[in-house]
């Protein structure tokens, strides 16, 4: 069978499960592109395979892995129809580069990204830069995940009672973020520049909408945030793991750490209202995005001391 004809098949039937199947279905896709149009599964050697998800590098990150899930999942719906005789996937896997922690923007470093944004695009064709802002600032101050961010229609957005509707987002959980008024004041004028920029305004509309009017795409928002980062001049030496667009959302968790460990708040009772905030099945999800940072490893050290001095805090 043809790969493109399999594939197409194989998204459908696993989403016939109830399964979003999102990241897979982009990867195949991918993997679709990178092979010629008209060749068989069968044909798909060993070497184009390990093309594809080393990608010439030898460094092993997470998307190694998605990228191999894909296409194992991909060969045993082939193979238990007999479109194949064998899975040419490696057998042994490589060992995952453990040496990545998140990077913690800064609030100048942000609204350097943010007002970078403004000038990203090198031609008009590209996404409006006023869109690019808007959902960065969004995916930070809200710590939404990116595609729950793109995923967002001008129907979900309650703007008299301050909150928008994430649905349907991971583990297939909904739930309501509330924003405070400058969020607020922010999305009214981002919803009055798209009026103004007559761009299609309805309950189901994609509240942020790229090139010709499509809906913005994640792997496009995140070629254009490598844009925005490299003029920003936000880098990490010497290292292959450079800040990334997810890392706005776990600088949101820390941010508010710190804003709490500031205003002398009780984390323990504070820290299940973050979790449900970001849409965690559990707080120990939500202690993922908590890096440690010399700002807030500071703050948690003066607590302590209170605490140990039999101050009350």
């Amino acid at each position: 069978m043809k790969l493109k004809q399999l594939v197409t098949q194989y998204i459908v039937y696993r989403k016939s499960l109830g399964e979003k199947f999102t990241t897979s279905e982009i990867y195949l896709n991918i993997f679709c592109k990178s092979m010629k149009s008209s060749i068989d599964i069968k044909d798909i050697t060993k070497k184009e395979i390990n093309k594809f998800l080393y990608r010439n590098t030898t460094i092993i990150k997470s998307g190694w892995f998605s990228r191999f899930n894909a296409l194992k999942g991909l060969y045993k719906y082939a193979l238990a129809r007999q479109y194949v005789k064998t899975i040419p996937l490696p057998y042994i896997l490589p060992k995952y580069h453990q040496c990545f922690s998140p990077y913690i923007y800064s609030k100048s470093e942000l609204k350097h990204i943010f007002s970078t944004a403004l000038r990203y695009p090198k031609n008009k064709i590209c996404t409006s830069p006023r869109t690019v802002q808007a959902v960065l600032v969004l995916i930070y101050a809200l710590g939404l995940r990116r595609s729950e961010a793109l995923a967002i229609t001008i129907g979900d957005i309650d703007m008299r009672n301050s909150f928008v509707l994430i649905n349907n987002s991971k583990f297939y959980k909904s739930r309501i973020v509330p924003f405070n008024k400058k969020i607020k004041l922010f999305l009214e004028k981002y919803l009055q520049w798209r009026i103004r920029h007559n761009q299609y305004y309805s309950s189901r509309s994609p509240l942020f909408l790229g090139k010709n009017g499509e809906i913005l795409k994640a792997d496009t928002l995140h070629g254009i945030f490598q844009q925005i980062r490299k003029k920003a001049g936000i880098y990490r030496n010497n290292s292959d793991f450079q800040p990334r667009i997810h890392d706005l959302r776990h600088s949101f968790a820390v941010h508010r750490l710190l804003i709490w460990y500031k205003k002398n708040k009780n984390i323990n009772e504070l820290l299940p209202i973050l979790s449900t905030y970001m849409g965690h099945i559990s707080i120990a999800s939500t202690t993922r995005y908590l890096t440690i940072t010399d700002e807030l490893l500071k703050k948690a050290g003066e607590k302590f001391e209170k605490y140990f001095a039999g101050e009350k805090i």
